[in-house]
């Protein structure tokens, strides 16, 4: 049997009580209500009969209400006014915008080639132009170089244009990073440095107190940030600095370049001893020649990075972050993975990542995949995205490795024994010495265990010039130009084809290439766009119309 809904009757008592306790609560609005001083607006009463006047003061309310309603019109109207004015701007801004785009359709290939493009802040001749500036202006230059591979870090092209320019400027070495390498390894590169330029140990900070530290003390405790706002070297750099404009009578100007990713922004921040220049992980942060003042008598300038030359190795390339992990191609980033694995000490770089033994680099991208969880469907490992990874740690501050020094003393070929002297000239080698033994004493240093073993592939080539510069354009433009000139050559070659067909006689000969021509059509027409299967089909019709196999106009019965 199926349930019967619940009666919603109620019993008098409870209805009764319902409708008292409502009775109740209106009662109680209406005392809060008067209480308020809320009541009913009266009506305007008008003017009494008996008011003196009465006939004058009614004239003036109803000249009131007339003004009014004239003001209310008037208003209205402008509003109208306004509201057409916009409508027919729109219309001319719309015709205007549709005018623009039929004629930009129309003139498109002539405009691109006509249209002067604007000068791009990260294209790599701006980086160039802005380099020049820092170099012409400044009378000392800061090469900067990673402590972990410093002759990597050497760019001989920057190096032979400072010394050849001339107008007594010089060349200061400063290593940066000291506190990634053991600490007989950086008085050994010291020791080999000092022979050819003035070298300053240096341990940059890479966070600096300012603004943004009041927003570190907010995350987590465990996070320690007193090894990134430590600093050394500074003093010892800023002392030789203030010497040398001291001997020279005058103000000086300190260029600071180097390749990527070696801490140039960093080291003129901790200079300042606060943020002054914009630090970052990624390559080309600073984008144009920048002035910082630390006294009335130094001014450093911020410089672009240097441009790697394409033809330098794989390995110098992804070490000196030429090689974009997001935004290069997964194929340059696993050749750049390759080389540095070849180049490192195998057991160091297993321990390092806590992986069981390899073979090659691929097996070595695929261990750590699976140890990391970097995993595609069905369990694949994912090379792409950890080859991505292991080149950010080596190109960061994360991995610590460390080179050994040539053997012996070879200086390149435009460091003359002259042009060294004269780079030594104005500074006090001794107290530099003296400097930084202190600094590198005072930095806390890996353990050689720890440290890995690596083998460095020498100094790296660098443009300069901006004529010598290549820019690389986006490959659907090379795609696209390529595939001009195949149809081209294509149209000229079918051309031609066409014109031996013609002179020759034979039929067989015609059937054949006829045939053959028909296999290409299809062929560009499956592999390639419309416009080659246009343009071969047109040069392939001639033929066909001028043996007149067949008429479309008479009914063969």
């Amino acid at each position: 049997a199926e349930l019967r809904k619940a009666s919603k009757r109620l019993s008098c008592h409870k209805r009764y009580k319902i409708q008292k306790k409502i009775r109740e609560h209106h009662r109680k609005v209406r005392k809060e209500a008067k209480k308020r001083g809320h009541k009913k607006p009266k009506k305007d009463p008008g003017i009494p009969s008996a008011a003196p006047f009465k006939e004058e003061l009614l004239r003036e309310a109803e000249q009131r209400k007339q003004r009014l309603e004239e003001l209310k019109q008037k208003q209205k109207l402008n509003r109208q006014k306004e509201h057409e004015k916009k409508r027919k701007l729109e219309a001319k801004k719309n015709a205007a915008t549709i005018k623009e785009k039929a004629e930009g359709k129309e003139s498109s290939g002539k405009s691109k080639r006509k249209t002067k493009k604007l000068p791009n802040k990260d294209s790599k001749k701006s980086f160039c132009r802005e380099l020049m500036k820092v170099l012409e202006a400044s009378d000392v230059v800061l090469e900067v170089l990673d402590a972990r591979d410093p002759m990597g870090c050497r760019c001989p092209q920057l190096e032979q244009a400072v010394i050849c320019s001339g107008g007594n400027k010089k060349l200061l070495l400063v290593l940066n990073k000291i506190d990634l390498v053991p600490k007989d390894n950086i008085e050994k590169w010291l020791n080999y440095l000092k022979k050819e330029f003035p070298t300053v140990a240096f341990k940059s900070a890479t966070v600096m107190k300012d603004k943004t530290m009041a927003q570190i003390r907010k995350r987590p405790a465990r996070v320690d940030f007193s090894e990134t706002c430590q600093y050394f070297g500074s003093k010892c750099l800023l002392k030789l600095l203030q010497e040398y404009s001291k001997t020279q009578d005058k103000a000086i100007q300190v260029g600071v370049v180097g390749f990527p990713n070696v801490g140039k922004s960093s080291i003129i921040n901790s200079l300042k001893g606060k943020r002054a220049c914009n630090v970052g992980l990624a390559r080309g942060v600073t984008k144009s020649m920048q002035a910082v003042h630390l006294d009335k008598q130094t001014k450093m300038l911020d410089s672009p990075s240097i441009i790697a030359d394409p033809s330098n190795s794989a390995l110098a390339l992804a070490l000196r972050s030429i090689i974009d992990p997001e935004g290069s191609d997964s194929a340059e980033v696993l050749e750049g993975v390759n080389a540095i694995i070849n180049h490192c000490s195998k057991q160091q770089v297993m321990m390092h990542y806590n992986i069981p033994d390899f073979r090659d680099p691929e097996e070595f991208l695929s261990l750590l995949a699976q140890k990391r969880g970097m995993l595609k469907k069905g369990g694949v490992p994912d090379l792409e995205n950890t080859a991505k990874l292991v080149l950010c740690d080596w190109t960061g501050t994360k991995i610590k490795y460390c080179s050994q020094p040539p053997g012996f003393q070879k200086p390149p070929p435009y460091l003359t024994e002259q042009k060294i002297a004269e780079m030594q000239e104005g500074f006090n080698l001794n107290n530099l010495q003296q400097e930084n033994s202190k600094t590198v004493e005072a930095v806390k240093h890996p353990s050689p265990a720890s440290s890995i073993a690596f083998q460095s592939a020498g100094m790296t080539n660098g443009t300069i010039e901006e004529g010598k510069v290549i820019e690389e354009g986006p490959e659907w433009e090379n795609m696209e130009t390529n595939k001009r000139e195949e149809e081209k050559e294509e149209f000229v070659e079918s051309g031609d084809d066409d014109e031996d067909d013609v002179e020759e006689d034979d039929d067989d000969d015609k059937e054949v290439n006829e045939g053959s021509a028909l296999l290409s059509v299809t062929h560009d027409f499956l592999f390639s766009g419309n416009e080659r299967s246009r343009s071969v089909s047109f040069s392939l019709d001639k033929p066909a119309d001028e043996d007149d196999a067949y008429d479309f106009n008479t009914d063969y019965v």
